[in-house]
C-alpha cells in the first residue's frame, strides 16, 4: 500500500507554509497577528493529518478486500438457507409449533396456579377477619362481665 495523501491535509499544509513564509516577509507590526494565523494553520494541518491516519488505520483493520469477501460469504450462506427443501421447512415449522404449544400449556398451568393462590389468599383474609371478630367478641364479653361485676358490687 503506497503513501496516500488526503486533499484537506495537503491544502492546509500549503496554507500553513504560505503563512509561515509571509510571517518573515511582513513588517514586525504584523508578527503577533501572523503568529496566531501560523499556529492555527499548523494546528489544522495536525488535525487533518490525524484524521487521515485514523481513516487509514480503520481501513487497514477492516480492509476493503476482506469486506467484499465477507459479503460473498454471506451471499453464499443465505443461498444455502434458501435451498432448504419444503419438507425440512415444514418439519422445522412443526417442531416450533409443538414448542409453542408446550409453552402455552405451561403458561396456562401457571395462570391456573396463580388463580388458586389468589383464592387461597382471599380465604385466608376471610379467616383472619373471622379470628379478629372472635377476639373482639371475647373482649366485649370480658368487658361486659367486668361491667356486670362492678354493678353487682
Amino acid at each position: 500500500m503506497g503513501r496516500q495523501y488526503d486533499t484537506p491535509t495537503v491544502v492546509t499544509a500549503c496554507l500553513a507554509v504560505a503563512l509561515t513564509i509571509l510571517y518573515f516577509e511582513l513588517p514586525a507590526a504584523l508578527h503577533f497577528t501572523m503568529t496566531v494565523f501560523v499556529v492555527a494553520s499548523w494546528f489544522l494541518v495536525a488535525i487533518c493529518w490525524l484524521a487521515l491516519k485514523s481513516t487509514q488505520y480503520m481501513h487497514a483493520l477492516g480492509g476493503h478486500e476482506d469486506g467484499h469477501e465477507e459479503k460473498k460469504k454471506l451471499t453464499n450462506h443465505s443461498g444455502q438457507t434458501l435451498q432448504m427443501t419444503s419438507n425440512q421447512i415444514s418439519q422445522a415449522k412443526s417442531e416450533l409449533n409443538a414448542e409453542l404449544d408446550s409453552l402455552r400449556s405451561s403458561l396456562k398451568n401457571k395462570d391456573d396456579e396463580i388463580e388458586g393462590l389468589k383464592s387461597e389468599i382471599s380465604s385466608l383474609h376471610t379467616l383472619v377477619e373471622i379470628e379478629k371478630l372472635k377476639v373482639d367478641l371475647a373482649n366485649l364479653k370480658t368487658m361486659a362481665a367486668k361491667e356486670s361485676a362492678k354493678k353487682k358490687k
